[in-house]
């Protein structure tokens, strides 16, 4: 009696659910290519002006796709896994 009582005491338990992790890897993923995104666009002479640098993509879309990850992170944070969806 003993032995299976500490047994179930040693059960590991994680602080998050399945649905939790997909939403974490879903967020990182955005941060990344938000990232990716923004990388690039230097000139390899400084006497040289690259306007790429201030493209579309760098200034507008990269920055909005990462904050749009860090979004989805805090909602994986606070999602509860264990609240039933049929109510």
């Amino acid at each position: 009696m003993g032995e299976q009582k500490r047994k179930e005491d040693n059960k590991i338990e994680f602080i998050f659910g399945k649905k939790n992790y997909k939403w974490l890897f879903i967020g990182l993923a955005f941060i990344a290519i938000g990232f990716i995104l923004m990388a690039g666009g230097g000139s390899d002479d400084p006497n040289i002006f690259d306007e790429s640098i201030f493209s579309w993509r760098r200034i507008r879309l990269a920055p909005t796709l990462i904050l749009i990850g860090f979004g989805i992170q805090i909602y994986a944070i606070l999602l509860n896994p264990n609240k039933d969806s049929k109510k």
